[in-house]
């Protein structure tokens, strides 16, 4: 006998709530051509099944809140996963454009800001920039940022560091900051303990 899937289990579900709830809301939307049904009782039908979909509407945003948390637990166990956030600090000597984000010489994400991203980020924002699963030992993570530096030249700097990834999962930080006596922008990486 073949086991289902827990993910696929709760995907058919969704659809199948889905599916009932177009429906009973083409059902009502059809107009009655064959059955004239008295007025009150009509008029006391139709809330209650209005009532019915919105209680299946409800249904199937818990169902659909349900299973992106599973399928984020299934996909990134919490002893395998890495994050990596970006957080930009002032901005005078750097407008950042994109990260292009390697680890272990495998490149992982690229990211190309729109300027509501970076005015979110100058603000004090943080992005979740990569996730995924790593196993434990060495590894190396190297970030590429463009952007226009300062007297508006391209600028691409790269930041690199090597970590050892344990047990439980592990947190870096890009940090984009600038440094005032140079008048340069500097790039960090910074690991969260």
């Amino acid at each position: 006998m073949m086991t289902s899937h827990p993910l696929r289990l709760l995907t058919t579900a969704l659809l199948l709530a889905g599916t009932a709830l177009i429906g009973l809301q083409s059902a009502l939307a059809a107009p009655a051509t064959a059955v004239v049904a008295p007025p009150a009782p009509a008029q006391t039908d139709t809330r209650s099944l209005d009532e019915r979909i919105q209680d299946l509407k409800k249904q199937t945003v818990a169902l659909n809140r349900d299973l992106f948390v599973l399928e984020e637990e299934l996909l990134f166990p919490a002893n395998t996963q890495v994050a990596v956030f970006v957080s930009v600090d002032v901005g005078e000597f750097f407008a950042l454009d994109s990260i292009s984000l390697k680890i272990d010489n495998k490149e992982v994400s690229n990211y190309l800001y729109t300027p509501r991203e970076v005015s979110a980020l100058l603000k004090g924002g943080v992005q979740r920039l990569y996730v995924g699963n790593l196993k434990s030992g060495q590894h190396e993570l190297v970030a590429f940022f463009n952007g226009k530096g300062p007297n508006d030249r391209d600028y691409r700097r790269a930041a690199s560091i090597r970590f050892e990834k344990g047990l439980g999962a592990k947190y870096l930080e890009l940090k984009v900051t600038d440094h005032q006596h140079a008048q340069q922008p500097d790039f960090e990486i910074k690991d969260w303990q």
